[in-house]
């Protein structure tokens, strides 16, 4: 069998992503090193075992890895098929160092719902454009993390917002809808809207999506698409459309409007004559 090396890596513009890494290897064992990131590791094919402060750990079907900074592990492929991986390297913003311990205790996490959120988060850090739902998915997986790793003070700190956010989560996605809505073409990342709107990133994802039944993100998208079906409608051809509508490229208008109208914006645009 020949022994494979495929990397794909890129640093994405969200913040607190240092590093996305994916890569499919065969035989290659990693040595015993170090990151001074947190290392958020899935595994789509095979199984890799790795020690953490000097005990064995591995990562089966479903489970999320969570390796803190500064503490050295290893890593190698279980199988003769090794395995493949997804990997964010995130910053001390996601997880302060207080987490560490408990991530040596526990790194490994069965969640099925942990494990499907990160699948989306790698899927939307791969297409520019999509930086608002990268950090929105990314403040879920935050908050779910830090349940897993600190379970009484997380939950504490959920029911006191809970708590303090009664009556007020419907004006709060009021705001964030009419700041989405002024901009529309030029967008607004998570860190933003939260600093003009002045609520937590997390708490107002959970807010907006529960007064409207949609996170922010899908709201933001679908609001460009419905702009493009009406240039498209006026003879605008779907390059100029995507710029004007605040999509990254055509391509990325192309990937939402089929998503949202089943059909290419070039389809739609001579349907309409």
């Amino acid at each position: 069998m020949v022994a494979q090396r495929e990397v794909s890596a890129w640093r994405p513009r969200v913040p607190g992503v240092v590093e996305v890494f994916h890569a499919h290897f065969t035989e290659y064992a990693y040595p015993m090193h170090v990151h001074d990131a947190w290392t958020l590791l899935i595994v789509d094919d095979g199984a890799v075992r790795y020690d953490l402060d000097r005990h064995e750990h591995g990562t089966p079907d479903g489970t999320v890895s969570l390796l803190p900074p500064h503490i050295p592990h290893n890593g190698s492929p279980v199988t003769p098929y090794g395995f493949r991986k997804r990997v964010l390297y995130l910053d001390l913003s996601r997880l302060d160092e207080t987490y560490i311990g408990p991530a040596v205790d526990t790194p490994d996490l069965v969640d099925p719902v942990l494990r499907q959120r990160v699948g989306q988060l790698h899927t939307a850090l791969a297409h520019p454009g999509d930086e608002l739902e990268a950090e929105s998915r990314l403040a879920l997986i935050g908050e779910r993390l830090r349940g897993h790793l600190r379970p009484g003070i997380a939950r504490a700190a959920q029911e006191d917002a809970r708590e303090d956010a009664r009556g007020a989560d419907r004006p709060l996605a009021h705001r964030l809808r009419e700041l989405l809505d002024e901009r529309l073409h030029e967008g607004v990342t998570l860190q933003e809207a939260a600093r003009l709107v002045h609520a937590h990133p997390t708490h107002l994802v959970r807010a907006f999506s529960g007064a409207y039944g949609i996170p922010p993100h899908q709201y933001l998208m679908s609001r460009r698409v419905e702009r493009a079906r009406r240039l498209l409608l006026e003879g605008r051809t779907p390059g100029a459309v995507a710029a004007e509508t605040g999509f990254y490229d055509q391509s990325h208008l192309n990937r939402h409007f089929k998503r949202l109208v089943g059909v290419a914006p070039g389809r739609y645009r001579v349907s309409s004559r």
